[in-house]
């Protein structure tokens, strides 16, 4: 891949979400990704705060806290199939109407998506999302309206790098090309250190 890194990124494309369970061993799996189509703005911000400790009358030690992100992702419309994998609507098979019910179980869900770069995609990936439901609203005319859906990134629970627990990853210029390629195609887990 390009080993020159971008200077400035732009846009919004190739947002994809994966069901996230966890199986009788404890291991985190994700399902197959599935395209988010209608993607408008993502806005994610950082909740890690700063740990300190006071001793002799000073601050004897700090360090940043648990990493988590909130944000809002922003889409022409929630699609019906997300509703139901992640917000536990109920869709029935025979006549095709979809519900939403008390206390629904929801899914935890990894989500990827790219900014643009002029000199190439960054592809971004957070793996342990919480998402709201969202709002219900539109207005007559015709003027397009969008849909925001508030969501939590925190880390990824059983899976550490370096014994710490993972909240997000990227590409970057030095992605190789079969990982870059593949991004979309499966939740991207590094591969354990052989030896």
């Amino acid at each position: 891949m390009a080993t020159q890194e971008n200077k400035v990124v732009y846009g919004l494309k190739n947002v994809h979400y994966s069901k996230m369970t966890i199986d009788q061993t404890g291991k985190v799996v994700y399902a197959k990704p599935t395209a988010i189509r209608g993607a408008v703005e993502i806005s994610l911000e950082s909740k890690a705060e700063l740990v300190s400790f006071e001793a002799d009358n000073e601050v004897y030690y700090s360090a940043p806290g648990t990493s988590s992100y909130e944000g809002t992702l922003t889409l022409a419309k929630v699609p019906d199939a997300f509703l139901v994998d992640i917000l536990g609507e109920v869709l029935d098979e025979t006549d095709g109407v979809q519900t939403e019910v008390d206390g629904a179980k929801t899914s935890n869900f990894a989500l990827l998506f790219q900014f643009e770069g002029d000199v190439n995609g960054t592809r971004h990936l957070f793996y342990n999302c919480s998402a709201s439901r969202p709002s219900v609203a539109s207005k007559t005319g015709k003027e397009i309206g969008t849909t925001e859906l508030a969501f939590t990134a925190s880390a990824k629970p059983a899976e550490t790098v370096n014994d710490k627990a993972v909240v997000k990853t990227k590409t970057t210029a030095n992605t190789t090309t079969a990982v870059y390629n593949a991004w979309f195609d499966a939740v991207y887990v590094k591969a354990p250190a052989v030896g």
